[in-house]
């Protein structure tokens, strides 16, 4: 298994720090508002990355954080007159709502930093102890940058790019304008906690390092989060947690690539921000994932106006299939299960190459097209195998039949990992086939007659049916794999 290590740049073999174990943290959300498509897209491939990395035999141990205390979150307390950690609370609330919708699992261990507050004192106070970190006469702590050499190796920035395009606190008691702040002195009527510094509240990088450092010790084996994260919050995790241990912190950086929307970022400033909940209110939770893990996970993703439009269509089609094998009537026997098992070797080896998704799922599409051939088969026919010549009722042959069966069921069960394929099909038609005019169940016959003589060639009868759809107000557009129905 090979992982994409951001540090140094290369696909490396995935080899744990302890033989059969994984220690993995992802940094989670900071709660000043409500979660947007970036944040469910960070939460769903952490989840999948944690659920592949259980599948192939490790025991993980996955943790995430919520930011609670920050700038941001103190801005909107003011704003909207809601004590800080009343609104952090809340945010918490409504966001772990919408991530149960996105049906993303929990991690093993949830940490916010205002509950590891003592934490993040206990590790700022080593820091000053060591030399790496220094008091104002103002009550705030900050890290020096001098004092740790390798700054900048992950973001492969020098000190003078650290000044350069990034927001830095101006403090005229700061060493070097680099230096990142691990604990904030509170302003008049901010939240805020005792510490031997003063009252204040922590810095945003310092509660990572203090959090994974009381949760894992010393090191951890995957370190996740988006691609914007890298400079300077990860760079600065780095620096503050190796300064104190002596070890490297993480072993196999990860980050995954940011949401754009119509070649955009996505930003508040822009107005282009889409909202979880308000998606989820339009598409299913399946089609948003099967929309967002076309990408490989390292690349940004374009959300155009047609992506999820588009994602629902495959889902509904694939679902129809899924249907259809499922209620055919035949059952698999032990060679037709023997075979759907490929399903899953491809899958192992997709995910196996850095989490390739995209891959994966491309996958399907032959998949499917085998369960429709399958069922389209004739007995003397077709090209699938005839193990016996017992007929289902509608004459297909049961070893075809049975095939189609085995592929159907093994696809839920291996694509379930990345969330896809686990309602019942006919519930989730009913919810998210039907966009505008439901295709009456007559018309619907019609079609599947004249698809069914294509298959046997008959041209005559197949231009005749196609006649009929034409007067019924309906047009037929035929491909190699089926047909799509639409009302003129």
């Amino acid at each position: 298994m090979k992982v994409y290590n951001s540090l140094t740049k290369r696909k490396e073999e995935f080899v744990p720090l302890e033989e059969g174990k994984v220690k993995m943290y992802a940094c989670g959300i900071t709660v000043s508002g409500e979660a947007h498509i970036g944040h469910g897209y960070q939460a769903l491939i952490y989840d999948i990355m944690r659920k592949f990395l259980e599948k192939q035999g490790y025991k993980v141990t996955y943790a995430r954080n919520y930011t609670d205390v920050d700038d941001k979150i103190i801005a909107k307390s003011k704003e909207t007159g809601i004590p800080a950690d009343e609104y952090a609370a809340k945010m918490i609330k409504d966001i772990d709502e919408v991530m149960r919708k996105f049906r993303v699992d929990d991690p093993d261990i949830w940490l916010k930093a205002t509950e590891n507050i003592g934490n993040i004192i206990d590790f700022i106070a080593k820091l000053i102890e060591k030399g790496h970190a220094y008091p104002t006469k103002k009550g705030d702590v900050y890290f020096d940058v001098d004092s740790y050499p390798a700054y900048g190796h992950l973001s492969n920035r020098s000190l003078d790019d650290a000044l350069d395009g990034v927001r830095v606190d101006n403090d005229d008691e700061k060493k070097n304008a680099y230096d990142f702040a691990l604990w904030k002195s509170a302003k008049p009527g901010e939240i805020c906690w005792d510490s031997p510094w003063g009252k204040g509240r922590p810095g945003w990088h310092i509660e990572c390092s203090a959090m994974n450092h009381a949760a894992f010790g010393e090191q951890i084996d995957l370190h996740g989060g988006g691609r914007d994260l890298i400079f300077p919050h990860h760079e600065n995790e780095i620096a503050q947690t190796e300064a104190l241990t002596g070890k490297p912190f993480v072993k196999y950086w990860t980050h995954n690539g940011l949401i754009k929307v119509n070649g955009q970022k996505m930003s508040k400033s822009l107005g282009n921000s889409l909202l979880l909940s308000d998606l989820l209110a339009k598409y299913s939770d399946e089609a948003i994932k099967f929309a967002l893990l076309q990408t490989n996970y390292r690349n940004d993703i374009n959300i155009t106006d047609d992506l999820f439009p588009e994602a629902e269509k495959h889902l509904t089609e694939f679902y129809a299939v899924l249907s259809a094998a499922e209620d055919s009537g035949a059952e698999a026997d032990d060679a037709d299960k023997a075979y759907a098992l490929k399903i899953d070797k491809e899958f192992d080896e997709c995910m196996s190459d850095d989490f390739n998704t995209a891959l994966a799922l491309s996958n399907l599409f032959g998949y499917f097209r085998e369960i429709k051939k399958c069922l389209a088969e004739k007995d003397g026919k077709g090209a699938a195998p005839q193990t016996d010549g017992a007929k289902t009722a509608e004459g297909t042959s049961r070893a075809t039949a049975g095939r189609a069966v085995a592929v159907a069921a093994q696809i839920r069960k291996t694509y379930s990992l990345l969330g896809l394929f686990e309602r019942p099909a006919k519930e989730y038609l009913d919810k998210y086939a039907p966009r505008g005019e439901k295709i009456p169940a007559d018309v619907k016959a019609i079609a599947e007659e004249r698809f069914a003589a294509r298959k046997e060639k008959d041209w005559a009868k197949s231009d005749l049916l196609r006649a009929r759809l034409a007067e019924l107000g309906y047009s037929v557009k035929d491909s190699k794999d089926g047909y799509e129905l639409t009302k003129n």
